[in-house]
This record gives C-alpha cells, structure tokens and sequence, in this order.
C-alpha cells in the first residue's frame, strides 16, 4: 500500500495496526463512527527519533510540512476549575492560547498542560499525542486548515509511528469544534 502523502517503508490501515497504538488510540479506531471509515485511517511506521516535526519531514518528505498537524494539551482555569482540551492546528502554526482557547473554554487563564499532565491524562507518549482517543469530554478545537486538507500526518498515541487521517474526520471526533484562527502563523 503506498500512502497518500510523504514516502513511508510501513504504511497500512490503522485497524490492521492496533497493537502498534497506544490502548486508548486502538480503542478509539476499534469503535470507530462517522462518515470517514476507519480503514481510511492509516498506520505509518516511523523512527521516535525523527518523530518532531523538522526531523520528521528531512526523512518522510517535505510536502509532509503543510500537510501535518500538531496536537497539543491545553489547560483553562477559571474558579479553581481546570478544563482540559486539545488543539489541533497546522504545524506550520502555533496554537492561540491566550485569545481563541482562553475564549472557547471559558477560562480566566489558559496555557499548554504540563507533559507530565498531557500524558497522564491522554495515555499516550510526549511527541505522539493524537486527537484520535482523547479522553471522553474533552473539547477538540480544530483550526478549518486541518479539516480542509484531503489527508493530515498526525501523532499515533507514541513517539514511534504516525497517523493519515482525512482532514474532515477532525470535524467528527468526540467534541469537536471548528475553530477559526485557532493555529496563528
């Protein structure tokens, strides 16, 4: 099978490859809904090494760079309450923490969650983070440059591995928003 975007060895669809992914990613592609099938979603075997975003596109293919999204693990405070969320922008982009998060979550304060909350509260790795089993409630801001594109390179829940996802299955996950300027150049 040869991926839709970047030059991968290991490429399959990620119910073929459920022990590769994290318990929490596999559960996820296990039940699967929506209108994009699961087996669109696809497995590509990578190094950890290589697995941050510069690295990652020297070895896999350039056009992978406007073709990947980072997820990242957010925390908004307000009243003594946190709300964790995910942001999933373009990785050309950083994620407006300060305006649009703060905004959407309600919160008096927010700031990127501490690796050592974004994994505990994810089950997955630093640097491989997904928004493919994301603990249930949680809110998934999604920027519309993710959704619009035909398929994204994100994490797999490991450092070892990526996801292909279509970009309009973003828009579907468990408490998705759409989020105008959410991933600022």
């Amino acid at each position: 099978m040869r991926a839709p975007i970047g030059d991968f060895d290991t490429v399959a669809p990620a119910p073929d490859r459920l022990d590769e992914l994290t318990a929490p990613v596999a559960d996820a592609v296990r039940d699967w809904q929506g209108s994009v099938p699961a087996e669109a979603i696809l497995f590509v075997d990578t190094e950890p090494q290589w697995a941050d975003t510069a690295v990652f596109v020297e070895h896999y293919g350039r056009d992978l760079l406007q073709r990947s999204a980072n997820c990242v693990v957010v925390e908004g405070r307000r009243a003594g309450e946190t709300t964790l969320a995910a942001c999933v922008v373009p990785s050309t982009t950083r994620v407006d923490v300060n305006g649009v998060v703060r905004r959407q979550l309600a919160a008096r304060k927010a700031s990127f969650a501490s690796m050592e909350t974004a994994t505990g509260e994810t089950g997955m790795e630093y640097g491989g983070i997904t928004p493919i089993g994301l603990p249930t409630g949680w809110p998934v801001l999604v920027d519309p440059a993710v959704v619009d594109l035909p398929y994204v390179l994100v994490g797999s829940g490991r450092r070892r591995g990526k996801l292909l996802v279509p970009g309009k299955a973003f828009a579907q996950l468990p408490g998705a928003v759409v989020l105008e300027g959410l991933g600022r150049a």
